[in-house]
């Protein structure tokens, strides 16, 4: 009786151990998960200033030359043509890229 009471005692606490680190942050992504987090990204060429000023980077200033860059020559549809918006280079447009998107 005893050797079940503890079988079943680490039984449960297998269990919940397996419970508990499954459900960290940062595990791997599966297919599902990477797709709904690309889903999320902020489409550029819809964006409102502040929306743009939340991207990691991208200041007031910034979020204006990229709005005035679309409302003069139309959207942006690539990472090498936002580093035609004055004050965004390569490093930048590499960095921005991976929060929005060019739809």
């Amino acid at each position: 009786m005893k050797n079940v009471a503890i079988a079943l005692l680490l039984t449960g606490l297998t269990l919940t151990a397996n419970q508990t680190l499954a459900a960290k942050p940062g595990a791997t992504l599966d297919k599902q998960t990477a797709t709904a987090q690309q889903q999320q990204k902020l489409n550029l060429n819809k964006a409102t200033a502040e929306q743009l000023e939340a991207v990691p980077g991208i200041g007031k200033a910034k979020a204006q030359a990229i709005l005035a860059y679309i409302q003069e020559k139309g959207p942006i549809t690539n990472e090498k043509q936002l580093t035609e918006v004055k004050g965004i280079g390569d490093k930048l447009a590499a960095k921005v890229a991976r929060y929005v998107s060019f739809e």
